[in-house]
């Protein structure tokens, strides 16, 4: 099961004290938040994608989305997303879950400048009923495979 890998992948860190497992559903921003108790924005959201043969992940805000020609810019290509079906082929993490810790050998970790907005954010941690708070540079230090940081979201204008 991703979240005992993701236990697993903290435990290494001594961390794993630091991972949350909710009796609801975190699957999405809005339920991530509500199971929380903070703004959505403030969600990590990982989202997954097919770069020529590779996979990459793009951790992000829950309040923002992918420009399209951000992300042509980056990775000189069209955005197309993993299914459902792919996803914990592929990644290691099925839909709900997808995080950045414990993924599969040559999967890309990438984070977004919409997080650097946030002192702490939450990841999910391999289940759909998880997450763990880590600061900025905890999330850089502990997500699997980073790569680096990129700029290829656009966040709502703030009001």
């Amino acid at each position: 099961m991703s979240i005992e890998k993701v236990r697993a992948y903290f435990r290494a860190r001594n961390m794993e004290d630091r991972v949350q497992e909710f009796d609801v559903s975190s699957a999405t921003v809005e339920l991530a938040a509500q199971a929380l108790h903070v703004k959505g924005q403030r969600i990590a959201k990982t989202l997954s994608f097919h770069v020529e043969d590779r996979v990459v992940l793009i951790v992000a805000a829950g309040d923002a989305k992918v420009a399209n020609p951000k992300y042509k810019g980056q990775f000189h290509t069209k955005a197309k997303m993993l299914t459902h079906e792919e996803a914990e082929t592929l990644i290691g993490h099925g839909v709900g879950g997808v995080c950045p810790f414990a993924v599969n050998e040559g999967v890309d970790v990438y984070l977004d400048e919409s997080l650097k907005r946030f002192e702490t954010v939450f990841p999910a941690c391999g289940s759909a009923n998880s997450a763990i708070e880590l600061t900025i540079p905890e999330l850089e230090e502990n997500s699997d495979h980073f790569k680096e940081w990129i700029d290829v979201c656009k966040i709502p204008e703030e009001a």
